[in-house]
């Protein structure tokens, strides 16, 4: 008889939200079929059997939605003719249904009722009728404003319940801020070369499909090339212990609709940029097509976080824990800048690294600070492939 227990997903979790069996209670598995769907750290995942047998799944089993401690018992794999619980389980939900499931449910875990979608259709607005879906609301206690009665958009309530995604990423910014010792330095960086760079890559694209690097993925390759050379900043907080890690595996923010995610590209060392390019583009489109898996967000050393799309010229990231380090990029401008004896016209950026103190000193995270922008000035074909 094995046990089946709430797998731990991540670096960060203790808890997930538990999404639906994917067998029935008494049906036969086999080692490495798909048992159940739970969400852990912003992602849900299907947890496979390690055994073969017959489920068992105990009468204190959580229901659709619940929380569910990292550990806890959730039943059994008996050999053939084993006892197994008598009590009746809801039939399987399938993992895309049960995602939609999790995303609908109330802060106490109810479902939101049937009437949520109202009898009365015309009385509703179609943008009214979608966030009361998105929002848990139930229309049917909604004071329409409109004509005749009519419920707009503006009718909802302000205050909603945040969704499972909102919850994981405010219980890791709090461990963060709670176990962390942040400080964050701030440099202005030339980066005409970087830009001019990224314009010869543009140029030598073979058309509107072909992968150009963006300024994120060129600061991936720089950042891994300041890690190898500054090995503290690629380090975790580890019981007390500070973990150097040889491995170089960068995660970077994406903003998708639901949750900031964090994906992870393995090995950037040993990558040229356009392989690192096409690897982050494919994680942004699983990203925000809510397909990327639990495995793709774990085991990051260091993390990249791009605002300059949006006008943020400095910031102050919050660290990735239990990673050392993050690196925050604002945008790229062009300033009169001094350049020997002559005044030029030069595209500058931002960048803000904030650190564990903990882990490494002030000095030591500014000298990987100052490796860093001197790649970023010297940047060339030959230094990123």
């Amino acid at each position: 008889m094995s046990e089946i227990v709430l797998p731990r997903l991540g670096w960060t979790m203790d808890e997930g939200t538990f999404l639906g069996w994917l067998k029935r209670d008494g049906e036969a598995v086999k080692a490495g079929e798909p048992l159940f769907t739970i969400e852990g750290d912003k992602s849900a995942q299907e947890i496979e059997s390690i055994a073969a047998g017959v489920l068992s799944i105990s009468p204190t089993c959580p229901k659709i939605g619940d929380t569910v401690a990292v550990g806890a018992l959730l039943g059994h794999i008996l050999a053939e003719g084993g006892a197994r619980s008598a009590e009746p389980i809801p039939a399987p939900v399938p993992a895309a249904a049960a995602v939609v499931t999790v995303q609908e449910v109330r802060s106490n875990a109810e479902p939101i009722p049937a009437n949520s979608e109202r009898s009365d259709r015309q009385a509703v607005t179609p943008r009214a009728r979608r966030a009361a879906r998105e929002r848990g609301v139930d229309l049917d206690q909604v004071a329409g404003t409109g004509r005749d009665g009519r419920i707009r958009e503006r009718d909802l309530p302000t205050t909603i319940p945040a969704p499972s995604a909102r919850q994981a990423i405010a219980r890791n910014m709090l461990r963060s801020r709670e176990l962390t010792a942040p400080v964050t330095l701030t440099t202005t960086v030339d980066a005409t070369n970087l830009v001019n760079l990224r314009e010869q890559f543009k140029a030598l694209a073979g058309g509107p499909d072909a992968i150009v690097p963006s300024f994120t993925d060129l600061f991936i390759k720089l950042s891994a090339v300041a890690l190898k050379a500054h090995p503290r900043l690629n380090s975790i907080w580890n019981d007390g212990r500070v973990e150097t890690l040889t491995d170089i595996h960068i995660g970077f923010a994406v903003d998708t609709e639901d949750a900031l995610l964090v994906p992870v590209i393995r090995d950037v060392n040993a990558l040229g940029v356009r392989e690192i390019s096409a690897r982050s583009r494919q994680l942004v489109t699983r990203a925000r097509s809510k397909s990327l898996p639990a495995d793709a967000m774990r085991d990051g050393t260091f993390t990249v976080t791009n605002l300059g799309a949006y006008g943020i010229d400095a910031f102050t990231p919050i660290i990735n824990w239990p990673e050392c380090g993050i690196l925050g990029i604002g945008a790229i401008r062009q300033v009169p800048a001094v350049v020997g004896a002559q005044i030029a016209i030069r595209s500058e950026v931002v960048l803000s690294l904030t650190f564990d103190h903990r882990i490494v000193d002030g000095a030591p995270a500014a000298r990987f600070l100052q490796t860093l922008c001197k790649a970023a000035e010297n940047a060339s074909a030959s230094l990123v492939e």
